[in-house]
């Protein structure tokens, strides 16, 4: 092996253990609220233990509730029963024995029809 060869070495190391931590790094920025997954999209069938949801990725989640789970609109406090099929959601939720529990459930506000819109 020639000195050439181990020099363009040493670079490719430093690159690659870059490459290894700044996964690791987006990694743990990705999973927010200490552990929280977030789950959002728009609300496909609801029951009193969980809620379906089709994600904005076109993927679909189930998410239970539990005592602990709290439940909002617009910054208010809900009940579970007022989320509806249809609405907009977004759950903060963590993995409880490989299923996610909500956390948090915000229910969006209606969207302005466009008949509204147009007064």
């Amino acid at each position: 092996m020639n000195i050439h060869n181990t020099r363009n070495i040493k670079p490719r190391i430093q690159v690659a253990i870059l490459a290894v931590v700044s996964v690791a790094l987006l990694t743990t920025i990705a999973t927010a609220h200490g552990g929280e997954e977030h789950v959002v999209g728009t609300v496909t069938k609801v029951s009193d233990t969980a809620v379906t949801v089709k994600t904005t990725a076109g993927k679909t989640v189930e998410v239970g509730f539990d005592s602990k789970t709290t439940y909002q609109r617009a910054k208010q406090p809900i009940q579970k029963s007022d989320i509806k099929v249809g609405d907009r959601i977004v759950i903060h939720a963590t993995d409880v024995k490989e299923k996610l529990v909500a956390h948090t459930v915000e229910i969006g506000t209606a969207p302005q029809t466009k008949q509204a819109a147009k007064h």
